[in-house]
């Protein structure tokens, strides 16, 4: 017992489900891949960055301390500063302590001074730097004891960064423009939930609102408060880096879906067109066969018939003949007619254009219809005014798909035949109508009517004999004229085929 095939839709259907799974599923997983690596892009560009300043970062780190030891306090503008060798000065303000007081012309640090007074009477001979909280923020100190007195002064911030970029100018690696700056490092976290949720709200502020840090480096004591950082000074390298990189991953996934999609939708529709082409090769044989087979049987009993000497009647014999000829007629047509659709399909098919009369086009399609005896129970009327003008057109072609048109308004009516063939002129074209009162054509079937063996499913067609590539070999020949083919029906009350050829201009 054989089995059931699957249909060829369905067949279809789980053939291309199957490739958008497999298309899918590694599809996702690389756009995921890509939106992380976009998420995480900004982070690698940081990464890089502070590797290529590492160098720079940990050479100032180790010549800054020894450059602050270099410098010496001296009377600058009638004020106490600290000096480098080059002449650089390094202080902002400066401070005396003895007997117990503190005197600088800053309160925030007179205040902080006179706190810690008791471990400045501690320091050793030489000078000392340190760092201490000044205005809730850290500074540092540089002092001296002077007999019992204390003098120093607390170093600039600005003072500091241009003697960082001066020393900076022969590590540099990079032509960012960048400036190299002390900031304090961040202070941990306080106790409990609350503590940290808040520490952290003030880092991420401080991020968004500060300024873009492209490397760091941790000092060691007496500068433990502080960072050695490197700002840019102009546009943001990282945000650069990062933006041109997501624009290039952007364009790369877009291009990416873009083949992936061109390729699913061509790869579909060669699977379609598989399927329908697959479907359209059973459909011809299950037809040509079907059609093929009646007058092969009728032949085959009317031999067979002859052959046994059964008809005595030479009236009877004759009858049988003019049977078998008809039949190998219809059987040659039939041949004839997929033969043509073949040349057609295949390009081979030649057309010999002539500048003739639309009369001479109608006359041969009307006598071909006629010659085939199926005017008898039936109502022709021929409307073709003069004056027409001439077309460019192939006589046989022409006449044999105005031929196919009439065959179907007569094999598609009731049993009250009423046919008519009209011709006029329409603008630049020549209108060619076959107007039935047939069971008419129903919405859906009227754009696939003129497909290659589609029929319309109903019970007269069911009874009636047909291969389903009239209309599409006159759809052709048409086209190939440079003309079109129009259709109107109502289901009931009849349908009308219009072939328009172009107007000769010669």
């Amino acid at each position: 017992m054989s089995r059931p095939q699957t249909p060829i839709v369905l067949s279809f259907r789980r053939t291309f489900a199957l490739l958008i799974l497999l298309v899918v599923l590694p599809s996702a997983g690389l756009s995921g891949f890509g939106v992380v690596a976009i998420i995480n892009e900004r982070a690698a560009v940081e990464k890089r960055l502070e590797a290529a300043w590492h160098g720079t970062l940990e050479a100032l780190a180790q010549e800054l301390p020894q450059a602050l030891r270099e410098a010496r306090f001296v009377e600058h503008d009638g004020a106490l500063a600290l000096v480098t060798a080059e002449g650089q000065v390094l202080s902002d303000v400066p401070f005396r302590a003895g007997g117990g007081q503190v005197e600088s012309p800053d309160a925030a640090l007179t205040s902080t001074l006179t706190a810690v007074l008791p471990e400045l009477s501690n320091l050793p001979s030489e000078r000392a730097l340190f760092s201490l909280t000044v205005g809730g923020q850290p500074a540092l100190i540089a002092a001296e004891r002077m007999g019992e007195a204390i003098r120093g002064a607390q170093l600039s911030g600005p003072a500091l960064e241009a003697l960082l970029s001066a020393r900076a100018e022969r590590y540099l690696t990079s032509a960012e423009p960048v400036r190299f700056a002390l900031l304090p490092v961040p202070r941990e976290a306080a106790e409990g939930l609350v503590g940290r949720l808040v520490s952290e709200v003030v880092q991420a502020r401080a991020n968004a609102l500060g300024p873009a840090v492209l490397a760091e480096q941790a000092l060691a004591p007496p500068f433990q408060d502080f960072r050695l950082v490197v700002l840019p000074t102009g546009e943001d390298p990282v945000a650069r880096a990062s933006t041109r990189n997501r624009v290039v991953y952007a364009v790369l996934l877009g291009l990416f879906y873009l083949t992936l999609t061109f390729g699913v939708v061509y790869t579909g529709r060669a699977l379609y067109r598989e399927a329908k082409l697959s479907r359209l090769k059973t459909d011809f044989v299950s037809l040509v066969s079907h059609e093929l087979r009646t007058p092969l049987t009728s032949i085959r009993m009317f031999i067979e018939t002859l052959a046994l000497g059964r008809l005595k009647d030479p009236a009877q014999t004759q009858e049988v003949l003019q049977l078998l000829s008809r039949e190998t007629e219809r059987l040659s047509a039939l041949i004839e007619r997929v033969l043509d659709w073949a040349r057609i399909e295949s390009g081979r098919k030649e057309y010999h254009l002539e500048h003739m009369e639309v009369a001479q086009v109608v006359e041969a399609a009307v006598a071909a219809f006629r010659a085939q005896r199926l005017e008898g129970d039936m109502e022709l009327k021929v409307e073709v005014p003069e004056g027409l003008p001439r077309v460019e057109a192939d006589r046989h072609a022409v006449a044999g798909a105005l031929l196919n048109l009439l065959q179907n308004a007569y094999k598609y009516s009731t049993q009250d035949k009423r046919i008519t063939l009209s011709a006029r002129v329409e603008g630049r074209w020549v209108d060619l109508s076959v107007e039935d009162n047939g069971v008419g054509i129903a919405p859906r079937d009227r754009k696939r009517i003129f497909e290659r063996f589609y029929r319309v499913d109903n019970l007269l067609t069911r009874k009636t004999e047909g291969s389903g590539l009239g209309l599409a070999i006159t759809k052709r020949i048409i086209e190939a004229h440079g003309g079109r083919i129009t259709v109107h029906s109502e289901v009931g009350k009849g349908s009308r085929f219009t072939l328009q050829l172009p107007v000769s201009t010669s």
